[in-house]
């Protein structure tokens, strides 16, 4: 069976992205980036919001065309547009995908029974990156792994990860790296005993949406499986 893993680049504190989405903060070289390739290398899908995916689909498939693309870019981008990619949003269509569809499903919502058909097919294991998707997964039990790459920042302030109160998660840890530029990632396997604590709520918020069609972030350039820190306009690293 394969894992779901949930793959996000955090601050010390916590926080996936800064005030007005900044992700200056990543400190992302070439040993860290060809960790991430490596990593995503051996994932058989990714899973994604909109607003990442098409942050990704804008820049990734001819990153490698780039004569000043660094080694390590060239390589992702190759990664990137072999890899099958569920993209979950309630406003994108199949039809909105344009040619060549770079290996690309569209899924209007999270679906426990759908999830678990992806994961008892055969091939490597499913990398899932964004807040909100992260937090419908974390609800209904769907994630097996965290791989959390925590950067030697404090921000103060920001977007956190885990944003919802309701969701309590009991882990362990299944083993660390550290890089030599101060950046620590942490894997960890989520209890299976007791998966997601989850308490009663009455705001709506804690129902995460999958996607945003009002502009607001929805994660477009904080994961951890785009490889490199990317600029939230273009994609770029």
């Amino acid at each position: 069976m394969r894992k779901i893993i949930l793959m996000m680049s955090v601050s010390l504190d916590g926080f996936f992205e800064g005030l007005d989405r900044d992700i200056s903060w990543h400190r992302v070289d070439d040993e860290l980036h060809q960790y991430f390739n490596d990593q995503c290398r051996a994932m058989g899908a990714f899973m994604d919001g909109r607003v990442t995916h098409e942050l990704m689909a804008g820049y990734w498939p001819t990153a490698d065309q780039d004569p000043d693309s660094p080694a390590v870019a060239v390589e992702f981008a190759q990664i990137w547009r072999e890899k099958p990619k569920f993209v979950f949003s309630r406003t994108l269509t199949e039809a909105d995908i344009a040619e060549p569809r770079w290996n690309t499903t569209v899924l209007s919502d999270v679906v426990p029974e759908q999830i678990a058909e992806l994961k008892a097919q055969p091939g490597g294991d499913i990398a899932l990156s964004g807040a909100h998707l992260a937090a419908t997964f974390l609800r209904l039990g769907l994630i097996d792994e965290l791989h959390l790459c925590v950067h030697p920042v404090v921000l103060g302030q920001g977007r956190p990860l885990f944003e919802s109160p309701y969701i309590r998660l009991n882990l362990r840890l299944e083993g660390t790296r550290t890089f030599g530029n101060g950046t620590v990632v942490l894997r960890y396997s989520i209890d299976s005993s007791t998966g997601a604590v989850t308490g009663t709520s009455t705001d709506s918020s804690a129902d995460a949406p999958i996607d945003s069609s009002a502009g607001t972030s929805t994660d477009s350039s904080a994961d951890f499986v785009t490889g490199p820190s990317t600029d939230s306009a273009t994609g770029q690293p």
